[in-house]
């Protein structure tokens, strides 16, 4: 048996957790929308169309904010296309997933349903084939009470009280050729440049997210970063980051996915504060990681793509991605990465959210249910609370083809001051071998209060085990027994390929 240690302890910390890192995002992309939180016909429909088993399965999750309308999907769209009479609302070709958009769901309805779950709306503008005016006039008709012709549109079709978006995305993935309308980054910067400073213009207050790299393995990333912020710094408040992660048959460096985040969000950090020296800046820029997931992009892009001219579906099944154990162990770490970078990752949007590579999965006029990966992000929203703390993990490592030697054991805990509890969370990167965990709470304990502590584990015999259609309820997550308590020292076992939480709670 291997073995580890951590320590918990309250001044060690890394930043506060901004509730908006446990964010989602949802596209106008296969049945994301349409059969997934959309299905008017549904036995579970309320009146507005909306699934409420959808509904009930996205607070328990706990998100904060959903990033809208895309994507890829944003590159092409006509805002004013999802507004007005849904009658009257014209269907259009989406290009960026070869499919047919009938707006039956706009703007005013996705913030109904957001209204529903308890959701923050985060919007993108077009910034592929659109530019600064089209993105001026939405956040006109999104954000101004009334008074103006755009305003008073808003009112009558339905919403009189302006929706008073905060947060704005400056296009997406500008940088992928695959993007309508991809620039270099030089045109990109000076285009979100001029955009930033018209809707600052309107409001100063506002949060703008500038389009970063859209994977660190693109040839221009880095420079890219670079270029941009050199032209915006000034005008927004954050960058994106973008990865997604999948097993290519290599399980053990699969398994080292969060390394590979860690080293992304570094780079992304030194680069945006290199161009902060540069320029003299006492403003820090930090991240918003819009986009992560596991997805099986190699699958979509050799079997599953749509094609052909005449073969434009609606709602078509994509990236409907089954998650199994080994998965969502891997989306667990990815959490844990961003915990660990929680003092500059400040905004975090899982893509995305049902159907589509979505912890959350539905049947047409049939049930939904969790998938793997369901467990880690609803376990970690609730309770990691308050400031993240850096737990000084010693672990046994082992050697990976794609990220060379790393910890079996990866580790980040959570702190809220108020309550006095705490959280840890630990994946087992091992494939084969249990370890014994050591935490050392002394550090924690200073006041002398005891402490109980209760762990749950996500982990199976058989790592490739997911939920499905026939077997729903197939992976759970599952008390760990293990965990035993001794004075200032926690021990507990964490099972081969495996992610858990462990929860300190004082009880005098």
């Amino acid at each position: 048996m291997l073995n580890a240690r951590i320590t918990v302890n309250p001044r060690q910390t890394i930043g506060a957790v901004n509730r908006r890192l446990f964010g989602s995002f949802v596209e106008h992309l296969g049945r994301s929308v349409y059969d997934g939180i959309y299905e008017p016909g549904h036995p579970a429909a309320d009146a507005d169309g909306f699934r409420t088993d959808v509904i009930e399965l996205v607070k328990e999750l706990g998100v904060s904010a959903i990033r809208y309308p895309g994507g890829n999907f944003v590159s092409g769209f006509r805002w004013e296309d999802s507004v007005g009479p849904v009658a009257d609302r014209p269907r259009r070709l989406d290009l960026a997933w070869h499919s047919t958009e009938t707006n039956e769901i706009g703007l005013h309805e996705f913030q109904t349903w957001l209204d529903k779950v308890g959701s923050e709306l985060m919007l993108a503008v077009n910034l592929g084939t659109r530019g600064t005016l089209e993105a001026l006039d939405l956040l006109e008709y999104a954000n101004l009470p009334g008074g103006t012709a755009l305003a008073e549109r808003r009112a009558e079709n339905g919403r009189a009280s302006a929706f008073g978006v905060k947060m704005w995305c400056l296009g997406n993935e500008m940088d992928g050729p695959w993007q309508l309308g991809h620039r270099s980054a030089d045109d990109y910067g000076k285009l979100a440049a001029q955009t930033a400073r018209a809707m600052r213009s309107f409001d100063p207050d506002l949060e703008l997210v500038v389009c970063g790299s859209s994977s660190a393995t693109m040839p221009t990333f880095g420079e890219w970063e670079r270029v941009v912020l050199t032209h915006t710094y000034d005008d927004v408040d954050y960058i994106s980051c973008h990865a997604y992660y999948e097993d290519k048959g290599d399980l053990p460096s699969y398994l080292a996915s969060g390394v590979n985040m860690d080293h992304f969000i570094d780079s992304v950090v030194a680069t945006a504060d290199h161009v902060k020296a540069v320029r003299g800046s006492d403003k820090t820029i930090n991240i918003s990681f819009d986009e992560w997931n596991i997805w099986y992009n190699t699958r979509f892009e050799n079997v599953d793509k749509i094609q052909g001219v005449d073969n434009w579906p609606t709602a078509p099944r994509l990236l409907e991605d089954q998650y199994s154990v080994a998965d969502a162990v891997v989306f667990g770490s990815l959490l844990i990465a961003l915990l660990k970078h929680a003092d500059r990752v400040t905004s975090a949007s899982l893509a995305q959210l049902v159907n589509v590579i979505a912890p959350i999965m539905t049947e047409p006029g049939g049930p939904a249910w969790k998938q793997t990966t369901f467990f880690p992000f609803a376990a970690t929203s609730q309770h990691a609370v308050g400031t993240a703390l850096d737990v000084a993990v010693e672990s046994p490592t082992y050697d990976t083809a794609d990220y060379g030697t790393v910890p079996v054991v990866d580790a980040v805990a959570t702190h809220d001051e108020t309550t006095g509890a705490a959280s840890v969370y630990l994946v087992n990167r091992s494939t084969d071998d249990e370890v014994t965990v050591t935490i050392d709470l002394a550090p924690y304990r200073r006041n002398g209060a005891d402490v109980h502590a209760t762990a749950r584990t996500l982990a199976d015999d058989d790592i490739h085990a997911a939920n499905t259609l026939q077997q729903p309820e197939r992976v759970q997550l599952h008390a760990n027994d293990s965990v035993q308590r001794d004075g200032d020292t926690i021990t507990i076992v964490l099972p081969a390929v495996s992610w858990t939480e462990i929860l300190l709670a004082p009880t005098d």
